[in-house]
Parts: structure tokens; C-alpha cells; sequence
């Protein structure tokens, strides 16, 4: 899709300011999975000089034709096949040696999905992996920044914006909801209040199935309420 303010007429009518540097702008896309216990992040080995072989976040130049939003969405596409999910902007990445090669500034974005909405076939084309985030391997560049103020980023949101559902499988017990918000925050969080809070939202939707791979009484799987969900990402609450 063609950005409605950069029409072919502006890109083919030569560039002003002639005395000033070109700089490259790259966008670097953190994407958060949760697999039931630990919050994990999606890692590519990079394929190109520098740094070839080493681990990296997936990325990409903002092309010509696209604003850098645009350019974040074709990225998380390209690597995961998914749209339409939430994503933010972290920050923006201009140190003078963050890339030997160049003059890169680069706009982080970080993206929540489902784990098990990410086919094996799109992670086989480009040999992507999930880690563990408390186990993260050397990055290359400034990307473990752009991890740490990511992670941060998704701990202030997920306290006001229920976003960490999206973490989620559709069906989910409250033992999985809470274990979601102890790893993005690091910390135990208290069952009865945890409880208390989240049937005060009037947000889940119990379901008569039960998940009994884990005790024979069984915990009652919960959806929750498109209408409250929806109506909560924009309006925001003291979730946490």
C-alpha cells in the first residue's frame, strides 16, 4: 500500500536539502510469545555482513513508499505471516556506532502474539527461534536494548490495557492468566487478589469445559468478553 502523503510525483523529483547527510531508517521488530510458563521472544540468525551468523531481531529498511508504521507491519508479516495484532512503538535508536557499515537510525517496535499462531513453516524460512527471555543469547548491535526497553514497555501497558490476552490461546484457566502476568512482571503474584481483580473487571467468560492435565478436579477454562476487552484496550484500567 502506497502512503497517501508520498505519491511517485514526490519520489521521482530530486530530494532537497542537498548539503545534508542521508541517513537509513531500519525498523527492529521484538515479538513477545508466552508458552505457558516463561515470556519468550522470536530471534533470527542474521544473513548479511555485519554481524552474519549472529543472533538479531527481525528487521528491515523503511522503503520509500511507506510510512514507518507501515514499514513495522510488512516486517512482523514477513517473519510470522500474522497481521492485525497489537503493536507499539518502543523508541528510537540513533547512537553513531550503533552499525559499522552505515548511518542506521532505527524505530523498535515491539508485537504481542500467540505462540501457536506462528507456524513452523514461517518460522522455518527464516530459521527463527523462541527464547527464553531470562536466557537471552549475545545480540547483535544495540538489540538487547531494544529488548530490555521493550520488555518495560509491555510492563507498563499490560498494568493499564488488558494487551497480555492476546499472549494467550483462545481458551485459557486463570492458573495460565496469572502465570502470564508473573513472567512479564518477574515476580509471584498473590492468587486471591489476582482473582479478585480480574472477576472485578467483569472481563472473562467461563466456559463448563475444564483442563485436566494438570489435577484430576480439573480448573475451568475462561474466554474473555470481546465487548469489555475491546471497550478496556481503549479506555484503560488499573489492570495490575
Amino acid at each position: 500500500m502506497r502512503n497517501r502523503y508520498y505519491s511517485s510525483k514526490m519520489i521521482s523529483q530530486p530530494l532537497p536539502y542537498p548539503n545534508f547527510p542521508k541517513h537509513l531508517i531500519a525498523i527492529d521488530c521484538i515479538i513477545f510469545g508466552f508458552d505457558g510458563l516463561d515470556l519468550k521472544g522470536l530471534f533470527i540468525k542474521r544473513q548479511l555482513e555485519p554481524e552474519k551468523g549472529n543472533w538479531s531481531l527481525m528487521g528491515g529498511f523503511v522503503h520509500e513508499n511507506e510510512s514507518v508504521d507501515q514499514a513495522a507491519e510488512r516486517v512482523l508479516y514477513e517473519l510470522t505471516g500474522l497481521s492485525n495484532v497489537f503493536m507499539e512503538q518502543v523508541k528510537c535508536y540513533g547512537n553513531l556506532d550503533r552499525d559499522a557499515h552505515a548511518r542506521v537510525v532505527s524505530i523498535a517496535y515491539y508485537a504481542v502474539i500467540n505462540i501457536h499462531s506462528y507456524s513452523e513453516v514461517e518460522r522455518d524460512a527464516h530459521h527463527a527461534i523462541w527464547v527464553d527471555l531470562q536466557n537471552l543469547p549475545p545480540l547483535i548491535f544495540d538489540h538487547a536494548i531494544m529488548v530490555a526497553d521493550a520488555k518495560e514497555k509491555l510492563k507498563e501497558n499490560v498494568a493499564y490495557h488488558p494487551i497480555g490476552f492476546a499472549l494467550l490461546p483462545p481458551k485459557f484457566t486463570l492458573k495460565q492468566l496469572r502465570a502470564l502476568y508473573e513472567a512479564i512482571y518477574e515476580v509471584p503474584i498473590d492468587k486471591r487478589n489476582f482473582t479478585r481483580k480480574i472477576f472485578s473487571m467483569n472481563i472473562l467468560k467461563k466456559l463448563e469445559e475444564k483442563e485436566k492435565k494438570n489435577s484430576r478436579k480439573g480448573s475451568f477454562y475462561f474466554v474473555f468478553d470481546e465487548e469489555k476487552y475491546h471497550q478496556l484496550l481503549v479506555q484503560g484500567i488499573k489492570f495490575m
